[in-house]
């Protein structure tokens, strides 16, 4: 029988949508699985993406097995920045198949030009905000929480059908178990000193407060970032229900000149940690091990996915200042309480200056890079 690609329809595909990552990675000792129900909430309408974007999965099969997957996307937010760019994610094909690989990416294709897209950019999985890029380095490890895992033939393929790099989005890492630099100290006992100055914990007894102004903050320090698309109040209040359980305050640090907050750094445990050996489910005893986990993590990486200063300081000094005592107040504390010795900052654009220097400053290096790709249709 030939090789058929379909639109998914119905809660059986959704659920063969998510069930194809185990047979694509069941062989990589660097994957990691995701929740099920997590996994499958991300194509469905409930995910507050759908409230600016049209979704169409679509599923392959041969001979009734599912053997690739795809997802094509338009996110009206996206075209109101850059006309006619659709886009497509969620991209796994089993054994590697070029030729259902080609056949998905043309599915998907398709969909975007049938509806006036002349350009397609991929994978997107599903915005800007979820896992965007494609791994393209850094393999040998499992990734940390929410940063994506991917074949290394993957690139080839994508590649073969016309795609080009477009960005390059890296993970940085580095020991969180030593002191920063000399330098780096000074800067930040000279920020400790200045009464104008505040760093401090999230309150957790004004958990949704605080989540809509580090929210806030990260919607105006992102705004000029290559692919910036705005938060949704709706993603607002999804994002701050589905982080809730692993934000923990003495990781999410504010900081105020002139009591203004004016910045912001979240940090989170490498849940993925913790989730491993549950193999995406939590019945019928997953939900006991991760809520009895939860209460006291103990990881030996922490991640830091946000990070934003806002506009009118962007680019001084005091910018600078604000992030280092940030990150120091975090490594402490991710030392301390929760047993890490390693940190992870990411992902961070190629082009980022500002970040790169901070990352370089405290001795990162690279050790993952994500590409996103573009082609026109």
């Amino acid at each position: 029988m030939s090789l058929e690609i379909r639109p998914v329809a119905t809660a059986a595909d959704r659920r063969a949508f998510v069930d194809l990552l185990w047979d694509v990675y069941a062989r990589d000792p660097a994957w990691v699985p995701p929740l099920k129900g997590e996994a499958r909430a991300l194509i469905e309408p409930r995910n507050p993406y759908f409230g600016h974007a049209e979704v169409q999965p679509f599923l392959a099969r041969r001979r009734g097995r599912v053997v690739g997957r795809i997802a094509a996307h338009i996110d009206r937010l996206v075209l109101e920045r850059r006309p006619g760019l659709g886009l497509w994610g969620l991209f796994e094909v089993a054994g590697d198949d070029p030729e259902v690989a080609a056949a998905l990416i043309w599915a998907a294709e398709a969909w975007l030009g049938e509806r006036g897209m002349t350009r397609a950019q991929g994978p997107m999985s599903l915005s800007i905000w979820d896992e965007p890029g494609l791994l393209v380095s850094g393999f040998e490890g499992p990734p940390t929480v929410m940063m994506g895992h991917h074949r290394p033939a993957y690139r080839a393929l994508i590649e073969a059908a016309g795609y080009a790099g477009v960005k390059d989005l890296h993970a940085w890492e580095l020991d969180i178990a030593r002191p920063f630099p000399d330098i780096v100290q000074r800067i930040v006992a000279m920020g400790e000193r200045n009464a104008r100055i505040r760093v401090r914990m999230a309150d957790a007894r004004r958990f949704d407060a605080e989540a809509r102004l580090v929210l806030s903050i990260l919607n105006e320090a992102w705004a000029a970032n290559w692919g910036f698309v705005p938060l949704t109040d709706a993603e607002i209040a999804h994002a701050s229900r589905k982080l809730r359980p692993i934000m923990f305050p003495d990781l999410i640090r504010i900081a105020e000149v002139d009591g203004e907050p004016v910045a912001f750094m979240l940090t989170l445990p490498d849940i993925n940690e913790l989730t491993r050996d549950l193999d995406g489910r939590l019945l019928p005893f997953g939900w006991a091990k991760l809520l009895w986990r939860l209460r006291k993590p103990r990881v030996s990486r922490m991640r830091v996915p946000l990070m934003g200063v806002r506009r009118h300081l962007q680019g001084t000094r005091m910018a600078s200042m604000l992030a280092f005592m940030m990150i120091e107040a975090t490594r402490r504390a991710s030392v301390a309480n929760y047993g890490a010795t390693r940190g992870e900052i990411g992902w961070i654009l190629e082009d980022n200056a500002p970040m790169r220097s901070i990352a370089v400053a405290i001795e990162a290096t690279i050790t993952r890079t994500y590409r996103i790709f573009e082609k026109d249709l």
